[in-house]
């Protein structure tokens, strides 16, 4: 009885219903002003449903982040204003000269579906505040600068027409909203401050008024854009002088979203990591794990968001550049432990990709382009296969085929231990037959004019 109590109050504190709080006329006024839309919690659901929910993004494996904002002018890191303790006073000359006058997001969505990408998030509000889109809500938006459109409006088109799905990236922090508290990563900050210092600060500040705030643009974006596949809330830091779920009602944002957008994705950053239901995917950040994440002694579905270099946001001078050998091996590696990987972009100030980000994106689609089907649908190989030295393996369950990611070709034969279980191989890029006997497999001398050379293993049934 006692878990049976535990279960209702935890469904209950998600959907954000305390039934004893509310008075006979409060539960009529929210009656009428919630929207009528019918839609299942993650914790109602069972693994069947959630994993037929989860199917689209399991399969497509990769996807494009965009991290884009006023931050691009000063181009040295999209925490420029926490970096450097800019007040709003310092860098309101970013929104006076904010003008993308070569934006084009149909290019963008060429580049991404070109490299193979299948889902694309973008930053529709990162922690400074500025909003891409005509929001009702706030002056602190592209209609008000010199571009003068809805630049998240044309994004949605574009890329939906490219058949890419949808995704928004939603700053729980803002550093421009005169009602966010200071806490311990604003801009203004005090070092090493007190509870009373920081109390003193905020004096007229109202954290009621900023989640209304943040409440009033969700519903904003989950209503005017058509179908929106992901939220990506970022992020919690909750302890001295920061903020947890409690600051951001976060359990009130995620009945919202579901409720608006019923089958919408949602990450793990709202601090509610220990509530069932509370999130779909984990989001490690600029790491490889080191196996399939689990919760509860379950594995999970997981997304790493990774850079191409060592920032989000466009960073003129930053020389950190991961080469294609190195992403490509990061997607293998990642879909080999069940994961996507989530590969930032971050385009300048005129509206287009670095011509860095452009030629990695068309590295990846030309080995996306012969190589994917050791991608899409994967994910980590049964445990009795080894992979050889050297390599990543990586495996589709529904046509019993394993994929051989060759990191260091190895000229002439590769050693393996399950040969008994193989039917026939080939390399991925062209189909030519590759041979193997106990020894292994017989590999040709030069290695294919392919970066990571794959090759596709048909198991016996």
């Amino acid at each position: 009885m006692k878990k049976l109590f535990v279960t209702l109050m935890t469904v209950l504190m998600v959907i954000g219903v305390c039934p004893e709080s509310l008075s006979a006329a409060q539960k009529k006024k929210k009656a009428a002003v919630e929207p009528k839309v019918e839609f299942k919690l993650p914790s109602d659901e069972t693994d069947a449903e959630k994993a037929a929910r989860m199917q689209w993004w399991t399969d497509a494996r990769f996807g494009m982040f965009i991290h884009w904002g006023l931050y691009a002018l000063p181009a040295r890191h999209e925490w420029v204003r926490n970096r450097e303790r800019i007040t709003n006073e310092q860098y309101e000359k970013y929104f006076k000269h904010f003008n993308p006058d070569l934006y084009n997001p149909k290019e963008w969505a060429r580049q991404a579906k070109e490299a193979g990408m299948k889902y694309v998030v973008l930053t529709s509000k990162h922690h400074e505040g500025f909003c891409l889109w005509d929001t009702k809500y706030t002056d602190y938006k592209a209609t008000n600068t010199p571009i003068g459109r809805d630049l998240l409006k044309e994004y949605v088109d574009a890329f939906r027409a490219e058949g890419i799905r949808i995704g928004f990236y939603y700053s729980l922090i803002d550093w421009h909203h005169p009602d966010f508290t200071i806490d311990r990563i604003h801009p203004l900050r005090i070092d090493n401050g007190t509870k009373e210092q920081y109390a003193k600060l905020n004096e007229g500040k109202d954290m009621a008024k900023y989640r209304q705030y943040m409440k009033d643009q969700i519903t904003e974006l989950l209503t005017n854009y058509g179908k929106i596949d992901i939220i990506w809330f970022d992020y919690s830091y909750p302890g001295e002088n920061g903020k947890g779920h409690e600051d951001w009602d976060s359990e009130g944002l995620l009945k919202l979203a579901r409720t608006l957008q019923p089958g919408i994705i949602v990450d793990n950053r709202l601090d509610l990591n220990d509530v069932w239901g509370g999130w779909d995917i984990q989001t490690p950040e600029q790491v490889k794990v080191a196996s399939h994440p689990t919760w509860n002694g379950k594995k999970v579905h997981w997304e790493t968001c990774q850079t191409f270099s060592g920032s989000w946001g466009y960073y003129r001078d930053e020389t950190t550049w991961k080469s294609p050998a190195q992403l490509i091996e990061l997607l293998s590696e990642t879909v080999s432990k069940g994961g996507n990987l989530l590969l930032n972009v971050g385009p300048t100030a005129r509206g287009e990709f670095d011509y860095r980000a452009t030629e990695r994106l068309k590295a990846m689609g030309e080995w996306m382009h012969a190589n994917s089907r050791s991608i899409y649908g994967c994910t980590e190989a049964p445990e009795d296969l080894k992979a050889p030295a050297n390599t990543i393996l990586t495996y589709n369950p529904k046509t019993n085929v394993l994929y051989i990611h060759l990191l260091n070709y190895p000229m002439g034969k590769l050693p393996c231990e399950f040969l008994d279980k193989i039917e026939y191989a080939q390399f991925l890029h062209d189909a030519s037959e590759i041979k193997f006997d106990q020894k292994g497999f017989t590999l040709p001398i030069l290695k294919p004019h392919v970066e990571i050379p794959v090759i596709e293993v048909f198991l016996k049934k």
